[in-house]
């Protein structure tokens, strides 16, 4: 079954939830598991929490911003885009959705289109640290170098939130800016050492860089932390040479000795 059939669009759904009061304390309770989720990159299981939450609150702004966020962070741009859509019928002037919107679209190759939704989201009242990750998301899809300063303010607003650094970090890695990703991955490590995640993605940055023997150490930090991840042991295994490509070279070339 598509995401989308598991929530009505017509707005039955919402006059029902409105009829019969929603039990608020529950949507309270799955957003927290949501927003847990996807603090540590568990997208798929956040995406599953925020849709719960709009069982019970319809209404519910950052759960339909948690939503498409989440399917971003999975790849999966088209279907976020529609949800987008969707939200935004409901919340013309929500500015989180508008910069959701944006990314979604940027991200797809259509800078063209996102930015008017990235100008929109800015201009709203109440400036959020989401509308300027987003922004300076968009602006690098459009291919300018002046991203800096969206950053920058995203930071500035978030006080010493290890989360919004994490984020921050993880677009500049989406976009191949790893020496910038390190850094802001580092930030957040040195926020919030026992998150695995800034860890990991610390890592993966060093990796990306060739700084192999640092990557190691910090992808052994994440391990410590998070013993199952597997994203940890698979980047520890490529950056020691023992990843696929370099068992399956190793393997052919005993043959060829043999």
């Amino acid at each position: 079954m598509s995401r989308f059939g598991q929530l009505e669009f017509d707005g039955q759904r919402d006059a029902a939830a409105q009829r019969t009061h929603p039990p608020l304390a529950d949507a309270t309770r799955c957003l927290a598991d949501a927003t847990i989720a996807f603090g540590r990159g568990e997208f798929e299981s956040a995406l599953r929490w925020f849709g719960r939450v709009l069982e019970f609150d319809p209404l519910s702004i950052p759960a339909w911003t948690g939503q498409i966020r989440a399917l971003v962070e999975l790849g999966q741009l088209k279907e976020a885009n529609v949800w987008a859509d969707k939200a935004l019928e409901r919340f013309p002037k929500a500015a989180d959705l508008l910069a959701a919107k944006a990314v979604s679209l940027g991200r797809l190759g259509r800078a063209d289109e996102a930015m008017p939704f990235s100008d929109a989201a800015v201009e709203q009242p109440g400036e959020t640290p989401y509308v300027w990750l987003a922004r300076g998301d968009v602006l690098i899809a459009a291919g300018q170098r002046q991203v800096d300063h969206c950053f920058d303010r995203a930071l500035q607003l978030s006080g010493a939130d290890w989360l919004v650094r994490w984020m921050a970090a993880r677009i500049r890695a989406f976009w191949g800016q790893f020496a910038a990703a390190l850094k802001l991955a580092r930030e957040a490590a040195e926020l919030a050492p026992d998150r695995f995640v800034t860890w990991l993605l610390a890592g993966e940055c060093q990796a990306a860089l060739g700084l192999n023997e640092a990557a190691q150490r910090s992808l052994h930090q994440a391990l410590a932390l998070e013993p199952t991840c597997r994203a940890a042991e698979r980047a520890l295994n490529d950056v020691r040479g023992e990843g696929w490509t370099s068992r399956f070279t190793k393997q052919v070339g005993r043959m060829f000795r043999d």
